[in-house]
């Protein structure tokens, strides 16, 4: 789905990476992988825009209902979902299912949300009116009714417990997220604070926080988290991102902790990118997230 993006391509984001091998990579690490193929989701060509502060309301929040319930059932059935975008909106119908799960066991997840935007924008701060800005202020029962319902939720309910959640590689933030992420109470590990402290050390404090009393962590990957000079197939790319290595190292700290239990991939865009080479560069750090070692 590119129906929450600003630029068209990301729709062939999860195809690039099925061909970058994600798959075998999985099975190589003894996982069985089910491939439930693609959701169905219209074109914008073929849409028109009835709110330009929401554009695609109505087929997002279809397309989300349907991811919702996929997640919910997957994790139900003992399963690891992996999400592959598409655009980042992705992650309003991720966190819908897996919160809709755990709050039936009295349950909560934790997460880490690697991005270098907050997307935390809402309908009345979004510039543009596109989606994929706004997932999570939406998991945290901002923006529009009807996505924050998505999953079963009333109008305003949070669905994570930001005490247990964190954004990591940030480096562009609008004003206005600035005072959305600030109420909610987000913790944000900023690029400054990584070049500061180190990637070993912020890893491993974003993971326990995502730890804390939860029963397991969601990791919300959007590959323009890395660097454009490694990862240049993105939309809205923005220098001074992590390194291979550094992403390498927040992937194998998850594993090593042995709490995730879904991730999704957002916003890898085939046509901005370079011989599949950011498609090949997620699959590699999915791989580490699900426990691929050098040794």
């Amino acid at each position: 789905m590119d129906l929450g993006a600003g630029r068209r391509g990301v729709d062939m984001g999860p195809s690039a990476m099925r061909k970058a091998g994600i798959r075998q990579r999985l099975r190589d690490l003894e996982y069985e992988v089910i491939d439930e193929g693609n959701l169905n989701s219209d074109e914008p060509e073929a849409l028109d825009v009835e709110n330009p502060k929401l554009r695609y309301l109505p087929e997002i929040v279809a397309v989300m209902e349907d991811l919702a319930r996929r997640v919910s059932k997957s994790i139900g059935a003992g399963e690891t979902p992996l999400v592959l975008g598409g655009d980042h909106s992705i992650a309003i119908g991720t966190i819908a299912g897996l919160a809709s799960h755990y709050r039936r066991e009295n349950k909560k997840p934790g997460m880490i949300w690697l991005d270098a935007h907050g997307d935390a924008n809402t309908p009345a701060t979004s510039p543009s009116g596109n989606i994929h800005g706004m997932p999570q202020a939406v998991a945290f029962g901002r923006g529009a009714d009807e996505l924050v319902r998505i999953g079963g939720f009333a109008p305003g309910e949070s669905k994570l417990d930001p005490a247990c959640c964190s954004i990591l590689g940030a480096r562009s933030i609008d004003r206005a997220e600035k005072k959305v992420i600030a109420d909610i109470g987000l913790r944000v590990f900023t690029m400054e604070e990584i070049d500061r402290r180190g990637i070993y050390q912020v890893s491993r404090e974003a993971i326990e926080i995502a730890g804390r009393g939860t029963e397991g962590i969601h990791i919300s990957f959007d590959v323009d988290v890395i660097d454009p000079t490694v990862a240049p197939g993105v939309g809205t790319p923005v220098r001074g991102g992590l390194t291979y290595r550094e992403t390498h190292t927040v992937m194998e700290l998850v594993a090593e902790s042995g709490r995730m239990v879904s991730m999704e991939v957002a916003e890898v865009n085939p046509i901005l990118d370079v011989q599949n080479s950011t498609a090949e560069v997620a699959v590699e750090m999915v791989a580490s997230a699900f426990g691929k070692r050098i040794l």
